[in-house]
């Protein structure tokens, strides 16, 4: 992935360098080619940032639900953007 989208995208010009760093570390892992696999990595790769002290705002989940949407079928991709309707809170 092209690390660049995180220091050329306004929303995350006040990254700090932790979450940065994290961000291209996940952006540049293996990731889940499969929904199934997919919510287990996330939660892990959560579970590690918390440890490490960082939060995510909601832009920022965001763009990593699409990184992870990269390597998924468009039916597999889909199933994701309906299954994250469900889970967001309503506004």
């Amino acid at each position: 992935m092209d690390n660049n989208i995180f220091q050329n995208n306004p929303a995350f010009k006040n990254l700090s360098p932790e979450k940065l760093a994290f961000l291209m570390n996940f952006a540049n892992s293996k990731k889940p080619t499969q929904m199934q696999e997919m919510m287990p990595f996330l939660m892990s790769s959560m579970n590690q940032a918390k440890k490490e002290n960082i939060q995510f705002t909601p832009s920022e989940s965001d763009l990593l639900i699409e990184i992870l949407k990269q390597n998924l079928s468009p039916e597999e991709s889909h199933k994701v953007d309906m299954m994250m309707r469900i889970m967001r809170p309503k506004k």
